[in-house]
């Protein structure tokens, strides 16, 4: 080993490796041991620690590279004379930092040498080479680039799942991660059905739900969420469709993935926190008696902003807005309340159900007179109900967007209802009816529910 001198050129190692998949640093350990020899060889004295970055690509200006920008910091500060590196594209890919370095060279004398033995910047052909070194190593990159980006484009459009951070509901191969899919699913379903974004992501914070990441959800997380082409199993590149179909499973229908876009789009949706967030049943929904406004509240009461024509008490109205909804969603013709998209589709469907009532019937009145036993009676009957409920599930089916859509599908939309959240409960009792409150006598101190005006909606009027 040579000898070094107590005036010995100080030198600094630098080493870098862009991709370490096994994470144990091995291709590094080997260039600093090269690097180190080649310092003894020349009886430099090296500056300890190395510099190192593991890991990271030099090929992008804009990637940070902390042992670099170290390293250069410190060389400015004058801590050392000399830079040992494994190869000039090690230190660099960027033909302007390379320039820098040559400067340094120049004006400072800097040695530069690779472990290699192909780079010295001490001579003009060995800048001349660096140079070429260096653009030559760039346009390798950026071909290499084309070919990966056109691979990537290639594997979306035949619809693959790419490699990254994986999408809540499923897992890094595209495997649909069930508790987390019906999450996703519930956030549709109740977006679609009137809830805002800011009333989603309270409840989900209410019920401790937290973001894949152990996060808390905001109403920006679950307006990426719910503009993810991947949900409804369409391959996406660069943030758009491409227009090829994923070969993933869907956790989401096209058709409740395209309906939440149109709502998303809507230039009316108000996203602001207080113009969308509400705390009453009949708040900016129920209707003035007089003047056709909107009502809101004031204090206890709802009343009518535009003049104070009315003046109510919330809580008996509220109750008896619920109880009529209650009475009609648990009847059995519900689902004919509601405006659909396809009158013909809707009136074959409703003839059928009225087939199988009366087939129902008939099986009830058969299994009564003792033409049939107790047995045949329920498998008969229940084959009947099966396909009444199917029937109902494809009528609410042509409701489309319609927030009563799943509740109709339900075999309790009663109960369906009940549980829901402030937000879908209003949303339904504004698919259903037009409430309108009269004004009443100054100082009544008894609720007449005729006060309470309840128009239904008919396909018309929606």
């Amino acid at each position: 080993m040579a000898q070094r001198r107590a005036d010995a050129v100080r030198v600094a190692i630098y080493n870098r490796i862009s991709q370490d998949r096994t994470g144990e640093r091995a291709a590094v350990t080997r260039q600093l041991e090269d690097a180190r020899a080649l310092a003894a060889a020349r009886g430099w004295a090296t500056v300890e620690p190395p510099y190192v970055d593991n890991s990271i690509s030099a090929y992008k200006r804009t990637t940070r590279r902390p042992g670099y920008e170290r390293m250069a910091a410190d060389y400015r500060a004058g801590k050392f004379e000399a830079i040992i590196t494994y190869d000039l594209d090690r230190l660099t890919r960027q033909p302007r930092q390379l320039e820098d370095w040559i400067d340094e060279a120049e004006s400072r004398g800097l040695k530069l040498v690779t472990t290699n033995g192909e780079a010295d910047l001490s001579t003009d052909a060995g800048r001349l080479f660096a140079r070429i070194k260096v653009a030559v190593g760039r346009s390798e990159m950026e071909r290499k680039g084309a070919r990966q980006a056109r691979a990537i484009r290639q594997r979306v459009e035949n619809g693959k799942v790419l490699a990254g951070v994986r999408l809540t509901g499923y897992d890094d191969k595209g495997n649909v991660i069930e508790a987390e899919a019906d999450l996703v699913r519930d956030l549709f379903q109740r977006f679609a059905a009137g809830e805002t974004l800011h009333g989603l992501a309270r409840s989900l914070e209410d019920a401790g739900v937290p973001t894949r990441r152990g996060g808390k959800w905001a109403a920006s997380t679950l307006l990426t969420l719910l503009r993810n082409p991947r949900y409804a199993g369409r391959a996406v590149y660069k943030g758009k469709p491409t227009g090829h179909p994923g070969d993933w499973e869907p956790i989401v229908e096209a058709a409740l993935f395209d309906a939440v876009q149109a709502k998303l789009q809507d230039p009316r949706r108000k996203t602001n926190r207080e113009g969308t967030a509400r705390k009453w049943l009949g708040s900016g929904l129920y209707r003035c008696g007089v003047c056709g406004g909107r009502v809101r509240t004031n204090g206890p009461q709802y009343w009518c902003p535009a003049g104070g024509h009315v003046a109510r008490l919330m809580q008996p109205i509220d109750e008896l807005v619920t109880a009529v909804v209650q009475a009609r969603l648990a009847r059995p013709d519900v689902v004919r309340a509601f405006a659909v998209r396809d009158d013909a589709a809707a009136a074959e469907l409703n003839s059928r159900a009225d087939a199988l009532t009366s087939r129902l019937k008939a099986i009830e009145g058969d299994y009564d007179s003792g033409l049939i036993d107790g047995r045949r009676f329920k498998i008969a009957s229940e084959r009947v109900q099966a396909e009444i409920t199917s029937v109902h599930a494809e009528r609410a089916r042509l409701v489309g967007n319609s927030p009563v859509a799943e509740m109709l599908a339900s075999n309790d939309p009663v109960a369906l209802f009940n549980a829901a959240s402030l937000d879908t409960r209003r949303a339904v009792i504004d698919a259903l009816m037009v409430v309108t409150l009269r004004p009443t006598q100054r100082g009544a101190r008894t609720f007449n529910p005729e006060s309470v005006a309840i128009d239904w909606r008919t396909a018309g009027d929606q």
